[in-house]
């Protein structure tokens, strides 16, 4: 899957959003990229899955965890096209764990599945809650990589989407400074339960 495909069909799905955002790792940028707008179709999301899922269907792979929420569906769909269980992790007072009687074991291989990177911090969070479990991080695949590579989180690792986005820290947002409305569609403001 070419880049400029993938930007077709973020684009044609409606999910590459320009504007101001702010981002899950509470970070500003002009751009936001909504994989779920991408995922709600089966035909893309079957496709972008078996792209992820082929890059590492020559390893040993017992789980798929991805970080709730918006890893939930192409985890799950990676994980059912390499025919392994699937898990989330999510927060809890601010942590990522693993609830719902979701568990790893000491020697398990595990795949890290992930939306959108941009500084990687609830891969590594996912990446922390498996090895502390004993288990193994064998890879990390996600559908965009905002860093355009600069965020490394194992040795095995690809994004079908590598790209540089600015990103900028909230004092420091021309954004802010020309006053332009702030929009914060990302999963860690959605109301807790």
């Amino acid at each position: 899957m070419s880049t400029s495909s993938l930007l077709d069909i973020f684009r044609s799905s409606g999910a590459l959003l320009e504007g101001h955002f702010k981002l899950t790792s509470g970070l500003h940028s002009n751009t936001y990229f909504q994989c779920a707008k991408v995922l709600q179709y089966p035909e893309y999301l079957t496709e972008i899955c078996r792209n992820i899922a082929s890059a590492f269907s020559g390893l040993e792979i017992d789980t798929v965890i991805s970080p709730a929420v918006g890893g939930i569906v192409v985890g799950t769909e990676v994980g059912r096209q390499l025919g392994v269980k699937t898990i989330f992790a999510e927060r809890k007072e601010g942590r990522m764990v693993l609830r719902r009687g979701f568990s790893v074991s000491p020697g398990e291989k595990v795949l890290v599945v992930e939306d959108v990177i941009t500084t990687g911090g609830s891969a590594v969070e996912v990446i922390e809650v498996v090895t502390g479990a004993g288990a193994e991080v064998v890879g990390a695949g996600s559908v965009v990589d905002r860093s355009n590579g600069a965020v490394k989180l194992v040795d095995k690792q690809l994004s079908l989407l590598s790209l540089e986005v600015k990103n900028y820290e909230p004092d420091n947002c021309p954004l802010c400074k020309e006053h332009i409305p702030l929009d914060v569609p990302g999963s860690r403001t959605l109301q807790k339960s």
